[in-house]
């Protein structure tokens, strides 16, 4: 293929000598799966299509709503007035500028159960998503199967993001082999979060992508990477070429709980009740619910008893255990509890 075959669009990308043709028709044939559409994935999925990766699956359980659209690209006013699901409305946008690009949108939650199809036929997966527990077991999934993926992660001012090449670099539970206790990560609904910083990690997570799917892994950034804009802080951890750990749950010993559902979050339906209970997968002992209450209350209406602490949030009312349980009352959906609860208490 010469460069005349190719489209307008990406005349100036081809002429960087690292794309070239070679780069593009690579690019032209990948076939990526992005999990979650927020502020990292709305951004990521942008750059890519822009730069036409030839196939995009995207996956995300949410809707758009008003509180997006300071800083998640492309969606619309429209799209939150409708209350779009948000894989299907950045679908829809990314193909108005580039509909030579595969767009598969799929409006689900990305659980054990499901995941492994999802990321069925990919050469790449790219970490898109608000929760640790949806991270985690992309890592349980792209470690065994070989599969590399993008870590990105950010709140109020501050992002990392890592590139797993399984085998080769640390993965996620080489960095941190178990979440933290429940509700001790600040979230973008309690610390909330400035449009910047996820721009940055998007384009950093996106650059890796661009290199790794034209060839170029001797270029890929094997560290850690933290970054704080507000004030501004930069550091990579990991050394010149961090490895994966012998004693890595997954890359060591082969464990992938996450993807065996072993870790992963149990929801229920209160028959008649409009509720739907969570029982979190990845609490390592009880929750301190009043820490987690001094944490809330400058944010939320809180009323704690001594037993259980209950948070009015996005018009449903969350009542949380100290054993990790909590009832969220006013749906019956449990992709809608489970949204509400990650983004109020955090994975």
């Amino acid at each position: 293929m010469d460069r005349a075959t190719f489209p307008l669009r990406y005349t100036r990308q081809i002429r960087f000598p690292r794309v070239g043709i070679a780069g593009q028709s690579k690019l032209l044939a990948a076939r990526v799966v992005l999990v979650g559409c927020g502020a990292l994935g709305a951004g990521l999925a942008e750059i890519l299509v822009r730069s036409g990766v030839g196939h995009l699956r995207l996956v995300d359980r949410d809707i758009v709503d008003a509180t997006n659209l300071g800083r998640q690209a492309t969606y619309t006013q429209r799209d939150a007035d409708m209350g779009l699901p948000k894989a299907a409305a950045l679908a829809e946008h990314l193909r108005s500028f580039n509909p030579e690009v595969e767009i598969e949108p799929h409006v689900a939650d990305f659980e054990a159960a499901t995941a492994p199809a999802l990321l069925d036929g990919c050469q790449l997966v790219l970490d898109g998503t608000d929760n640790l527990e949806a991270r985690y077991l992309i890592n349980d999934l792209c470690v065994r199967a070989g599969i590399p993926w993008i870590y990105g992660a950010c709140v109020g001012a501050s992002g990392m993001t890592a590139v797993v090449l399984p085998g080769e670099t640390p993965c996620l539970r080489c960095l941190f082999p178990d979440p933290p206790p429940l509700g001790t990560l600040e979230t973008c609904e309690s610390a909330g979060i400035i449009a910047p910083v996820a721009a940055l990690i998007a384009s950093l997570q996106a650059g890796e992508a661009l290199k790794l799917l034209c060839g170029d892994t001797a270029a890929l950034r094997r560290t850690l990477l933290q970054v704080e804009m507000w004030p501004w802080r930069l550091v990579e951890l990991g050394g010149a070429k961090p490895t994966p750990r012998a004693d890595c749950p997954a890359c060591g010993q082969r464990k992938f709980e996450f993807a065996e559902g072993a870790r992963a979050a149990k929801a229920a339906v209160l028959c008649g009740r409009n509720s739907v209970q969570l029982r979190r997968g990845n609490v390592a002992g009880s929750v301190d619910l009043n820490a987690l209450a001094r944490r809330l209350e400058q944010h939320f209406t809180v009323t704690h008893n001594g037993w259980v602490l209950r948070v009015c949030a996005e018009g449903l009312d969350l009542t949380l255990f100290d054993d990790g349980r909590a009832l969220v009352s006013g749906t019956g959906d449990p992709a809608v509890a489970r949204g509400v609860f990650d983004r109020v208490v955090g994975s």
